[in-house]
């Protein structure tokens, strides 16, 4: 069976076939512009934040507090999930998903405004941290009212592959960000760093009003309608995860944090490490990236449909193995600085390492919490556990600077992540074809 005949026997409990396609399209549109205000920040900080906004005498430490702040957005995505968690979970997924986009559409916007250090001194990085932080929070109470409005209405045949469609918005927002930095590399570097750097940040303002546009148009689940209905919802979703569902919440966790850790290294770390550390001309990152981006395209509904045909953990047991394997590779073969095995390397580890779990654990932490706890839950899961990853640039950045710019500390790092994402495998039901409880 093809993915394409696969995707026309999903059903809407209510609506038929129409409704959840016109519910992927949109899940995948708004979460596109969500990942691109989160990423274009991600690419700004290994090229324009650690020269204008932390100039510090070391380059070493520039860059270790440039990628500080960038953890920072990770650090307050579980707060975002807590707070949009609980009110998705009280209120509604729709709801939610609207407001996540503004605000994630203001601090994104407000960051292209912002005045560098030699403007305003010590402010400007306070008020990057802040926007920042508004970004992590945006985006850590949208993730899980996006998948839901997917998975809350697919069937259990095909839940695998429609909730892995969700995450197709990354490299469709991945893309778009590298494409406009790809673009901005041909401007000259004192031209980029004066004013063409903030480019992608002021043009997110007319992406949000699009995303904000069609998300206006989706009904809520109909999961979240019958809990209504059943006078089901419940209190306080977040104490009752905490209290008696703590298993569930501390696997979700477990499962997101190899995946995250790649992502990061080889869609952010490598840029400054390829561009700072062996002194290549950045559009050879850049280009990298852009085109593991492009392959995750096409990788997240094979992977999804995958897990629906031989299992979530089958797939999971895979990519952490593969992480495993990788992990001091990764370095040797971006070490040897050819164009061509840099753009290679970067393709693999982004489509096995972290693509994998991206794509199948979309469906699967949804899948390990009941309905009224379910935004609170996966949210918290995916989050903290993204989190716990969003510190690798920061840890790989001190790593090199305690071991005299070796890489050895952090294959270790990204091995350790693995051995815990492969345990909480090992823990996490087979939820493939099962009805949501």
């Amino acid at each position: 069976m093809s993915i394409a005949e696969h995707v026309s026997f999903a059903r809407d409990p209510v609506n038929g076939s129409t409704e959840i396609k016109r519910v992927v399209i949109a899940s995948i549109i708004g979460t596109a512009v969500e990942w691109y205000d989160f990423l274009i920040y991600g690419t700004a900080t290994a090229l324009v934040f650690n020269k204008l906004f932390f100039p510090l005498s070391d380059p070493a430490l520039s860059v270790i507090a440039a990628f500080g702040t960038y953890a920072v957005g990770f650090l307050a995505r579980p707060l975002g999930a807590a707070i949009f968690g609980h009110f998705g979970d009280r209120v509604g997924r729709k709801a939610m998903l609207i407001t996540t986009i503004v605000i994630m559409g203001l601090g994104t916007f407000l960051i292209g405004l912002l005045p560098t250090y030699d403007q305003i001194g010590i402010a400007a990085p306070v008020l990057l941290v802040c926007l920042r932080l508004l970004q992590g929070i945006g985006l850590g109470g949208e993730w899980g009212g996006a998948v839901l409005m997917v998975v809350e209405n697919s069937s259990a045949r095909n839940r695998g592959l429609l909730g892995s469609m969700v995450q197709i918005g990354w490299p469709v927002g991945n893309l778009t960000a590298i494409g406009i930095f790809a673009a901005l590399s041909q401007v000259p570097e004192s031209d980029f760093l004066a004013w063409a750097w903030r480019i992608p940040f002021l043009i997110s303002i007319v992406l949000v009003g699009i995303g904000l546009y069609i998300r206006l148009q989706l009904e809520e689940t109909p999961v979240f309608r019958e809990i209504e209905a059943r006078k089901e919802v419940a209190k306080l979703p977040l104490m009752e995860i905490l209290t008696r569902h703590r298993r569930p919440l501390f696997t979700a966790i477990g499962l997101k944090v190899s995946e995250i850790s790649y992502a990061i290294i080889a869609g952010v770390f490598a840029i400054s490490y390829v561009t700072g550390n062996l002194g290549l001309p950045r559009n050879v990152i850049i280009n990298a990236i852009f085109l593991a981006a492009a392959v995750a395209l096409l990788a997240i509904p094979v992977f999804g449909w995958l897990s629906d045909r031989i299992g979530r953990k089958t797939m999971f047991y895979a990519s952490c193995l593969f992480a495993m394997a990788f992990a001091f590779p990764l370095f040797w073969l971006l070490n040897t600085k050819d164009p061509l095995t840099i753009t290679l390397t970067i393709v693999a580890a982004i489509t096995f390492g972290q693509m994998v779990g991206f794509a199948v654990g979309a469906p699967w932490y949804s899948e390990l919490f009941a309905a009224r706890l379910r935004y609170s839950g996966a949210s918290l899961g995916f989050q903290i556990g993204a989190a716990i990853g969003g510190l690798t640039p920061f840890a790989a950045a001190t790593f090199m600077a305690w071991s005299g710019g070796a890489t050895w500390p952090i294959s270790v790092y990204l091995i350790v992540l693995a051995s815990i994402t492969f345990l909480a495998t090992k823990l996490a039901p087979e939820t493939a074809s099962k009805a949501l409880n």
